[in-house]
């Protein structure tokens, strides 16, 4: 009897193990063809591993997708109709916990130089176009120079966020962190050599050129790459062992799933969403009462026993009242404060009302038309494609002459290159590439239902003819003249409107707003190129897969 218990013990362990072993090979091989992924023997083809889901990036949060209201829930006080509310769907996004600081920028800024020397003539405006303009402190009737002196670099102010950013500098900020991060992974895995502690390397990485051609990085210099991916091919008979840390295997690819997505500015649904945070007020599927704030409830002030009176968020209290009085400071500070000082919302995301504004993605226009559009909802949309030179090659920029490094004069005068050197030339679809799209017709979809043709009476018109008449909106138009022969003039004409594709909306109130810019609801703009002593920025970065990770709770648990 004992031996036969051990039999069927033995037998059980087996055929274990034989299923195992089955749902394994057959993970790694096609249900419909029949081959073996990842398998020398039937061409090596890649399949990526399976996903568990992504691990959050350093410095931010999951906010799980769904449906809210997107506008203004309580009464519009302002007449501004720019606020009604609908309702939205949002995908799932990683969005910063806290705002980027001055510590966090001033990185970005040294690594700029670094790879960008101002005093190489091909480089020079690249670093002074990235720097934060710190005269913004300056006001005509104020002493404000210590600020505009310190604030940026002082390290009291490190832990502050960064201000006198403009929506452009934002947005090449998140491009260099992508591939900074992107760098960091590769580094980690053992793909890539420690470029970082070699100063004979120019330490320029992006992510689209190492997915489209690892070799054309740090100046087609090979040997900055290591042993790589295993590619599951054996040495053949005789052949020699390869050098200790040569590469022997192969490429990270988008179908491994080990770079991060890319990092990009939240669009203003996004954003909003995410203050808001109703899932606290949310009971099964429905959410109960309404939020006018990050935070649950009606008033600005804490009333827990500790804190009992001190605000929840750092505004202006009142006129000449930034911060309460002495000995008795109500919300912490009279000038931005240092990030997480006040409890994060329901999301775990800190700052989303007051202390600094910020930047979201989307071009400003007073309604948003959730008739086109109900799901992750985004104005800006400008489709691009790789341009690709005689020999199918992706063109560089700053390789020669067929992608020099182009500079633009923005409107208040400054220099900026309209693409950093060593990253792909991106340029905006064709008719062609559109031809019997059903989603989208051109590249520029910015005026989609709002200023372009088809939104107006004259949506009969030839293109030439419309392009004659006045523009529905009639804000001023600035030439992006070359460096020289710029000259700074003002428009002279009357203008009722300062909307334009220049302008991006900016969210949440500030240090120097009252209370009512508190509300997420609230929308303001302000044209790209320009920067404030009271906006700042975090980052959003997209979920991939499935729209949450976590294991679903019974809908109806058992009481």
């Amino acid at each position: 009897m004992r031996n036969l218990f051990k039999l069927n013990l033995l037998l059980c362990c087996g055929a274990i193990l034989f299923s195992s072993c089955k749902s394994s090979v057959s993970k790694n091989k096609s249900s419909l063809t029949g081959w073996n992924f990842n398998d020398p023997k039937y061409g090596n083809y890649i399949k990526g591993t399976a996903f568990q889901g992504q691990k959050p990036p350093d410095g931010m949060v999951a906010v799980e997708g769904g449906t809210f209201t997107m506008g203004q829930v309580q009464d519009d006080v302002m007449f501004d109709w720019n606020t009604t509310p609908r309702q939205m769907h949002v995908r799932s996004f990683y969005l910063d916990e806290a705002e980027v600081t001055n510590s966090e920028y001033l990185l970005y800024l040294q690594v700029t130089k670094d790879i960008f020397p101002p005093e190489d003539n091909r480089y020079k405006n690249i670093y002074t176009s990235a720097l934060p303009d710190t005269l913004v402190w300056r006001s005509s009737l104020g002493n404000t120079d210590l600020l505009s002196e310190n604030y940026l670099r002082h390290p009291a102010y490190s832990d502050y966020p960064v201000v006198g950013v403009s929506w452009l500098q934002a947005v090449q900020y998140c491009k260099w962190r992508t591939s900074a991060v992107n760098l960091k992974a590769l580094i980690d895995k053992g793909v890539l050599t420690n470029v970082l502690e070699n100063d004979t390397i120019r330490n320029y990485f992006d992510t689209d050129l190492y997915l489209e051609d690892p070799y054309r990085l740090f100046d087609g210099d090979s040997t900055v790459y290591k042993r790589g991916l295993p590619n599951n091919k054996r040495r053949k008979k005789g052949e020699a062992r390869p050098a200790k840390g040569k590469f022997t295997g192969r490429h990270v690819t988008s179908q491994d799933g080990l770079l991060t997505q890319k990092f990009r500015l939240p669009t203003e649904a996004e954003w909003e969403y995410a203050a808001k945070a109703v899932v606290e007020n949310r009971e099964y599927n429905n959410v109960r009462g309404r939020k006018k704030y990050a935070w649950n409830g009606r008033y600005t002030r804490d009333k827990s026993t500790r804190y009992k009176g001190d605000q929840l968020a750092n505004f202006k209290i009142r006129q000449g009242n930034y911060s309460g009085l002495a000995g008795w400071s109500e919300d912490g500070s009279d000038i931005p404060i240092k990030v997480k000082s006040y409890p994060p919302n329901a999301f775990g995301l800190y700052d989303m009302s007051g202390n600094v504004s910020e930047w979201v993605a989307d071009v400003y226009r007073p309604a948003i038309d959730t008739e086109a559009n109900d799901f992750n909802y985004f104005r800006g949309n400008v489709f691009t494609k790789k341009l690709i030179d005689s020999t199918g090659q992706v063109v560089i920029i700053g390789d020669g002459d067929r992608a020099p490094i182009v500079y633009d004069t923005l409107p208040n005068g400054k220099i900026v290159p309209v693409e950093l050197p060593g990253g792909i030339k991106y340029v905006p679809v064709t008719k062609d590439d559109a031809f019997l799209r059903r989603n989208y017709t051109k590249s520029n979809n910015i005026n989609k239902n709002d200023g372009d043709k088809n939104s107006t009476r004259f949506y009969d018109d030839e293109d030439d003819q419309f392009a004659s008449r006045p523009r529905m909106y009639n804000s001023p138009q600035n030439s992006r003249d070359s460096i020289s022969g710029r000259k700074n003039v003002y428009d002279p004409n009357k203008r009722f409107t300062l909307i334009s594709n220049e302008s991006r909306v900016h969210k949440g109130g500030s240090w120097m707003d009252r209370e009512y810019w508190l509300d997420p609801s609230q929308r303001r703009y302000l044209p790209e190129y320009m920067s404030t002593s009271y906006i700042g920025f975090r980052c959003a970065s997209d979920i991939v897969g499935a729209l949450n990770y976590k294991k679903r709770l019974a809908r109806n648990p058992s009481r």
